[in-house]
């Protein structure tokens, strides 16, 4: 399996795309008046993860203090939607907010069985494969024949 991680490949896979983002959204928490999503990555030292293969994309989301009940993870149009929301701690302080996770992952769908994206949660983290079409079994790929 291919560590996207790689800071000097360029850009030529889904999942090396996905670690750019994950990086820029850091990058951009520590910029004055940015909130959200970005921050809290920053704040985790980000809570996400992308590696791809000849057959998938694989996901590893940390999201502690959620078991597999505070999860829900669907596909749409050409997006992966990871939502989870745990409950809040009786031993925090009043104003704590209960762990809260969403992100938006853009997948073309024309390039994902996004019908056969598998999830697993356990002890705190998010397993998500989603498996890639076959080139010959991609609608938007036409070979062309050179005379």
């Amino acid at each position: 399996m291919e560590d996207v991680l790689d800071p000097f490949g360029a850009p030529t896979s889904l999942g090396r795309l996905l670690a750019l983002m994950e990086d820029a959204a850091v990058a951009t928490a520590a910029a004055p008046g940015t909130n959200g999503l970005a921050t809290a990555a920053a704040r985790r030292g980000g809570w996400w993860v992308a590696k791809e293969d000849d057959d998938a994309v694989h996901l590893k989301v940390s999201m502690p203090g959620l078991g597999k009940e505070h999860v829900k993870v669907w596909a749409e149009q050409n997006s992966l939607v990871i939502k989870g929301e745990g409950e809040k701690d009786p031993e925090d302080d009043a104003d704590a907010a209960p762990p809260r996770y969403t992100r938006r992952i853009e997948l073309p769908a024309d390039a994902f069985k996004m019908d056969k994206i598998k999830a697993e949660m356990k002890n705190g983290v998010l397993r998500v494969a989603v498996p890639k079409l076959k080139e010959e079994e991609r609608k938007d790929v036409f070979q062309v024949n050179v005379e």
